[in-house]
């Protein structure tokens, strides 16, 4: 069961996948001083929510002890639900992208950050409700976590998408405080 919570939790990390594609010829100066704003900002946060899901997918599988496992993933969701609450106000704080659309698509992309910050502190409380005594309704009570996984990712997801379709994915794609330090793929 905790393989296969791990290997759910991982589909996290393609989130950060998609921002360490490789960058081309940068021909936009001011949307790649924007972009160098956002990454150098979102770097701890990008390297905090990698942790994140390298402890989850650890104790996931070393450990059975029902605790354990809450304690950890517990920790996790909070690290991802400030993590992705920073990566907003990061967007919000570096001003106006020099694209067209600017502002809406800046407001956009926060927004689905703040919809994944928010659905990790759902998962957070949802895992901290479940009881490790009861190692039966612990496990449907993790499944029905790493269930609600995909639905929490996608506000994330949307906002990458958000800052592509808006021009900006290779400006950001080209700074090095977007890219992942670690691009495990993740467990099927």
């Amino acid at each position: 069961m905790n393989k296969k919570f791990a290997a759910t939790l991982a589909g996290g990390a393609a989130l950060m996948l998609v921002l360490s594609g490789c960058g081309g010829d940068e021909t936009d100066q001011k949307a790649g001083s924007w972009a160098k704003k956002v990454c150098d900002q979102w770097q701890p946060e990008i390297e905090k929510i990698e942790a994140a899901n390298v402890e989850i997918k650890r104790v996931a599988s070393e450990s059975n002890k029902p605790d354990q496992v809450q304690k950890t993933d517990s920790a996790a969701f909070a690290t991802m639900t400030e993590s992705y609450k920073a990566m907003a106000a990061a967007l919000r704080s570096a001003g106006v992208p020099p694209v067209k659309n600017g502002a809406a698509t800046q407001e956009a992309a926060a927004k689905g950050f703040d919809t994944t910050s928010q659905g990790y502190a759902d998962l957070k409380a949802k895992t901290d409700a479940l009881d490790p005594q009861d190692k039966t309704k612990f496990a449907d009570g993790l499944t029905e976590v790493a269930g609600g996984l995909k639905d929490v990712t996608k506000g994330g997801q949307d906002a990458l998408a958000q800052l592509k379709a808006g021009g900006l994915g290779q400006a950001i794609n080209s700074q090095k405080g977007c890219q992942a330090a670690t691009a495990p793929a993740p467990s099927q």
